[in-house]
């Protein structure tokens, strides 16, 4: 497969396949269908809101993704690695390696911001 070019319409198929994924994983399916419920078409869309914000530059975002976060129960170091891990996967299969390397560096960010958050320190990296 040809990489895919850095867009709303890719972001969005990122999105899709790797939460997709999420939701099957044994591990992170559960804490995420707990957090979202029945509203996963709506996350979706804020999610891709999200990556064309952080990845384009558009501001289409507007939230706090920290403070949201804090509120779900249940999350363990282990799903950190489990999400960095099923994400990296996911944005090497769709894009280039550099765009890929990256989703990366902004994915470990995050997950060490909410790590720090939960833990007090940041486990994975």
């Amino acid at each position: 497969m040809s990489a895919l070019t850095l867009d709303r319409s890719s972001l969005s198929r990122l999105v899709h396949e790797f939460y997709g994924d999420v939701r099957a994983d044994p591990v992170l399916g559960p804490v995420f269908d707990n957090a979202i419920g029945d509203h996963w078409d709506a996350h979706f869309e804020r999610l891709t809101d999200f990556w064309c914000t952080v990845m384009l530059g558009t501001r289409e975002f507007q939230g706090n993704v920290f403070g949201t976060h804090m509120q779900i129960r249940g999350v363990e170091p282990e799903h950190f690695r489990r999400w960095l891990d099923i994400f990296g996967a996911t944005v090497a299969r769709l894009f280039a390696p550099d765009v890929a390397d990256e989703f990366m560096l902004v994915a470990r960010r995050i997950a060490g911001s909410l790590q720090y958050g939960y833990f007090g320190k940041i486990e994975v990296q």
